[in-house]
């Protein structure tokens, strides 16, 4: 991240059309959020959407390939990394041993259930991981900070995010009817929504019909799943440098030590709420133009050569989060 800091205004003329393309985007895409019915998506997705329909209805020109490149990688490493300053250890507290219990075991078991049952369905390696990401973290940024780790291809990411906008959206209309049926009281119901539904704001979408009780305990349930992305992307790094022979890359990705410099910031330190407030924004609005890049190097047939496969794995790893987080919070909470 430093280096690319030091490296930026010298490549700024080259990257500049692009960026602004990518950024047009994004605040497009924050617009579209102020709307009525709109703030459940978050501008990510809508930027990702936004950025799929202008690669299949404009040309672009080719001038603007270095910066759209610069906005789907470098930005998205700093998006990931000013997340920090929305978690803190602080919330794990608040949670409880038995909230913590209940998210980091629905987190764990669920990334590796998805994953192994991808390879059963022939899901390829790298999308998989990435559907096991998006469904079991934080929905669109689990899906970017665990590709800065996986590599995949562009289609791969924007499948992925198909994915967790398809499912989550239909968890957070679903989970309120489901709960007139189970009856949970408000913090287990926030802490299940927490626990298990894949986007930030389809958890606040689905806990804000119950109660402000079921949406403060929700939040943190989600944002300690989100703290959980930095140990996920540190462990899939460490064992990806020790399968492939070689390997020179760091131990440990710059944005990940960032990530967690900031949480621990975050935790220390009395922070004004107007900075962790505008550090939000500024985050949300990094990872919209580099999810609107990404979308303007997707192309559809790409996605169509995916096959059924990925959106049953999809469907699978939603329902399995879903029951097995309930399953937990039934017994422990």
């Amino acid at each position: 991240m430093t280096d690319l800091a030091a490296k930026l205004p010298a490549r700024l003329p080259e990257v500049f059309p692009g960026l602004m393309i990518a950024a047009l985007i994004g605040a497009v895409a924050f617009g579209l959020h102020q709307l009525p019915h709109m703030n459940a998506v978050s501008p990510a997705i809508l930027a990702a959407v936004i950025g799929l329909f202008l690669a299949h209805a404009v040309k672009l020109p080719d001038r603007a390939e270095a910066g759209i490149a610069f906005s789907s990688r470098s930005l998205l490493r700093w998006a990931v990394a000013l997340l920090g300053l929305q978690v803190s250890f602080g919330q794990i507290v608040a949670i409880g041993w038995t909230g913590f219990v209940i998210v980091a075991a629905g987190l764990a078991v669920s990334f590796l259930t998805i994953r192994a049952v991808g390879r059963a369905l022939g899901v390829a390696p790298k999308l998989a991981e990435l559907i096991a990401a998006g469904t079991s973290i934080c929905g669109a940024s689990a899906v970017a900070g665990v590709n800065a780790v996986t590599g995949a291809e562009d289609e791969d990411v924007a499948y992925a995010v198909a994915m967790v906008t398809l499912f989550g959206t239909a968890a957070m209309l679903l989970y309120p009817l489901i709960d007139h049926w189970l009856m949970l009281d408000a913090r287990c119901y926030g802490l299940w929504a927490g626990a298990s539904i894949h986007e930030v704001a389809q958890v606040v979408g689905a806990t804000a019909q119950v109660g402000p009780a079921a949406t403060q305990s929700g939040a943190i349930a989600k944002l300690t799943r989100v703290l959980m992305l930095a140990p996920l992307v540190m462990t899939l790094r460490f064992g990806r440098r020790k399968a492939e022979a070689g390997n020179t890359g760091a131990a440990v990705p710059l944005f990940v030590i960032g990530f967690l410099a900031l949480v621990v910031i975050n935790s220390l330190i009395v922070l004004p709420h107007e900075l962790t407030a505008l550090a939000g924004q500024v985050s949300g609005f990094l990872l919209a133009v580099a999810l609107g890049a990404m979308g303007l190097k997707t192309h559809i047939n790409g996605l169509k050569a995916r096959g059924w496969a990925p959106l049953a794995l999809g469907a699978f790893g939603t329902v399995f989060i879903s029951l097995f987080t309930l399953g937990l919070t039934l017994a422990f909470a």
